[in-house]
């Protein structure tokens, strides 16, 4: 894995003007983070967290208010880095052209030309399976097969980095099962997707490392194990011990019992003293649900639309 980072946030902040011209908005504040090169990296937090903020300022479609970035190694807004990239918005918009057309289109945009391009778009519209329809107008289409276009002409240069925000939030289960496989493939070709998802099932399924924004903030990041086991309360198996003596669930002669950390300790010699055997003492591992919820109430929601009187420093 390359030292340079596929993206990297240092102390970034974005601040708008509000309603009033007197007001601003801030969507982040001191915003840092690193996502290496080769791993697929969930990006999570409520709407209005500063989620495709940060996504928007990494592909230049806006400049930080303080701080700054890097992208593939170069600076944020980096023209010619662009063409390394693919990137799906979360609401996609496309002219009215063919399917076909269109991921030509943003193929050539990319800096492809024949043979090449005409090969990678008849790749993709193979591969999201909309071949059958590459010469209809996609205006006409519905938002999922909107989605799979917008897949297609992400992927058609073959980028070495993915930034997808929401990207199978319209598709239906054998769509999301098409993306997955997509990723997963990219990710062992060596490429790096930062992907923006509201479908935690999904990003459980597939991600390396995720961050959770709260508040135009980085709030946790981590694998999914560091995450989600609790350091809080433990779950102990024993066997060999009267059921009545403590307080847990039995199945097939063994009891588990869940504890706090402060009392792990006396609960195993409690267990020892009466008999009883150990099989095993397991930190209790919560839903990302159930901490993305857990994080979002402790800020009171979330989203930083924080509102300003004075222009930020």
């Amino acid at each position: 894995m390359s030292s340079a980072p596929a993206l990297a946030f240092n102390d970034v902040s974005k601040h708008y003007r509000g309603f009033f011209r007197s007001q601003w908005v801030t969507a982040l504040r001191n915003f840092s983070l690193r996502v290496e090169r080769g791993e697929i990296f969930g990006f999570l937090g409520p709407n209005g967290a500063g989620k495709t903020t940060a996504m928007h300022l990494a592909i230049g479609l806006m400049f930080p208010s303080s701080g700054r970035g890097e992208m593939l190694g170069h600076e944020f807004g980096h023209a010619p880095t662009r063409r390394r990239v693919g990137f799906l918005a979360e609401n996609v918009s496309l002219y009215h052209r063919s399917a076909a057309k269109l991921v030509r289109f943003y193929g050539a945009l990319n800096g492809m030309r024949d043979p090449q391009l005409r090969r990678r778009t008849t790749e993709m519209l193979k591969e999201l399976e909309i071949t059958d329809v590459a010469d209809r107008n996609a205006g006409k289409f519905s938002r999922g097969m909107l989605q799979r276009v917008g897949l297609a002409q992400a992927l058609v240069n073959d980028p070495e980095l993915l930034i997808l925000d929401e990207p199978a939030s319209a598709l239906d289960p054998l769509g999301r099962m098409r993306v997955r496989e997509i990723l997963l493939r990219a990710r062992e070709a060596g490429k790096t997707v930062f992907l923006s998802s509201h479908l935690l099932s999904e990003v459980e399924q597939i991600c390396d490392r995720l961050a959770i924004v709260i508040k135009g903030r980085v709030a946790r990041v981590g694998t999914l194990a560091e995450l989600l086991e609790s350091q809080d309360r433990f779950v102990i198996t024993a066997k060999g011990i009267d059921a009545l003596m403590f307080e847990g669930s039995q199945q097939n002669g063994f009891i588990k019992i869940t504890v706090p950390a402060l009392t792990q300790r006396r609960t195993i010699e409690k267990i020892w003293l009466a008999g009883g055997e150990v099989i095993a003492v397991n930190p209790i591992r919560r839903t990302l649900e159930d901490l993305f919820v857990e994080l979002a109430n402790q800020n009171g929601g979330g989203h930083s639309d924080e509102a300003i009187n004075q222009e930020p420093k």
